[in-house]
């Protein structure tokens, strides 16, 4: 079974590349948290094929519907979601989807159509002779799947399944952010050998600097969050972008792709959430991050850095005030110390390309692959800074509510005042 998260909240998805619809249950939300069908699908839109013109060619609408899981006296309100309807034969059954609500504590399920399906598209790839892309998952989950697997667009292996990803993420990060005032952002920070100068750690480290209470304000996360969205693509740094977005144009000319590094910080986030061993924390957000489709590698704080350094250059001095610095990015033994969370993913270049390769069929005949049809990013990493955001924000919700389970409360197990 394959759940992000858990056990104390976590996503479950289903769905292929091509499939009717990716559906999506969210497990473990505590019960009064306001949601609205707009906040999620203001993410949504981030993570959506054509939504950035780096990415694949590719359009969808990735418009969310709510089915389970919230609330409200106001039904107007509650029920004035997108409305769906299914036609069986001559039957036709309408019903809308809730818009805003609040979460009852049962799971919240919701359901995303798929419409821009080109099927046709992958009719080489179909079969016991189909071929094989090259870095792809094509001959693995044939003969793992023992012949039963939809190749088309990928599958379940495409990155259209982190459409449930984004959406349980939502839920996590808007609690987060009523709790706490967490907020996390991601910034591409290396396209090729391409390298931003700016560091969004670095940019958010020297706000909270500069500020009195040692928090981020709602002006100067607004001024960061504009500053990712007005460039060529989601970086901090406007002129690496600007450069950047020449690198991939490139790629994509000669039909080939290329690799990327995203960073993701999380600021405001609360500390002693994790566990020091086999539940920790740090071990949880390398295999959830480090897993995303097309990763490579997954980096902490000063991630690689630190095996030039010596110990008295690397430890992070500690005042009454809390830590100095953050070399450790947040997590010290797999517990958050209540420092911005810190880490940086390698994405490999997309796997799918134009150019000619060395492969085989599936029945493991040689041949000199060549692509026939398709549509592709040529850098996953321009539409995976939502995703990585969304896992970072999973994994830190489940560790929250685990540290809440520690601490019990007999207040809390009353029906009837005292008198239970």
């Amino acid at each position: 079974m394959e759940i992000l998260g858990g056990p104390h909240f976590a996503v479950a998805g289903a769905g292929e590349s091509h499939g009717p619809a990716v559906t999506t249950i969210v497990f473990g939300c505590p019960a009064g948290l306001e949601l609205s069908r707009a906040s999620v699908q203001h993410y949504l839109d981030r993570r959506r094929p054509g939504s950035s013109k780096l990415g694949t060619p590719r359009r969808e609408a990735d418009k969310v519907v709510f089915v389970s899981g919230l609330y409200a006296d106001d039904h107007d309100s509650l029920l004035g979601g997108a409305e769906i309807a299914t036609f069986v034969g001559d039957d036709e059954v309408r019903t809308p989807g809730y818009e805003c609500g609040y979460t009852t504590g049962e799971p919240i399920a919701a359901v995303v159509l798929s419409a821009a399906k080109r099927s046709a598209d992958y009719a080489q790839f179909l079969g016991a002779t189909g071929d094989v892309r090259p870095g792809h998952t094509d001959l693995v989950k044939h003969f793992k799947s023992r012949g039963f697997v939809d190749p088309r667009g990928g599958g379940r292996s495409s990155f259209r399944s982190t459409i449930s990803d984004v959406i349980g993420g939502s839920v996590a990060r808007l609690f987060l952010e009523a709790q706490f005032g967490t907020l996390v952002f991601t910034s591409i920070c290396q396209v090729g050998e391409l390298v931003a100068r700016e560091q969004l750690a670095n940019v958010i480290e020297a706000e909270l600097s500069n500020s009195a209470d040692g928090r981020l304000s709602p002006a100067s996360a607004a001024a960061i969050e504009q500053r990712l969205e007005s460039a060529p693509l989601w970086t901090i740094d406007a002129d690496f972008a600007t450069a950047a977005a020449q690198v991939i144009d490139q790629a994509r000319r000669d039909g080939d792709s290329v690799g990327a590094a995203v960073e993701v910080v999380a600021v405001h986030v609360p500390a002693l959430a994790g566990e020091p061993l086999y539940a920790s924390l740090k071990s949880r957000l390398m295999g959830t991050l480090g897993g995303l489709h097309a990763v490579q590698s997954c980096e902490i704080g000063s991630g690689a850095d630190v095996v030039a350094r010596r110990g008295s250059a690397n430890n992070d001095p500690i005042r009454s005030s809390g830590y100095q610095s953050n070399h450790h990015g947040g997590l010290l033994g797999g517990i958050t110390t209540g420092k911005p969370l810190v880490l940086r993913l390698g994405f490999k270049p997309t796997s799918t390309i134009v150019k000619p390769q060395a492969s085989v069929r599936k029945d493991l005949e040689e041949i000199d692959f060549q692509l026939q049809k398709g549509r592709h990013d040529p850098c996953v990493g321009v539409r995976a800074g939502v995703t990585i955001e969304s896992r970072l924000a999973i994994e830190l919700m489940n560790a929250v509510l685990a540290h809440q389970a520690a601490h019990v409360d007999a207040a809390h197990f009353r029906l009837f005042g005292d008198k239970s």
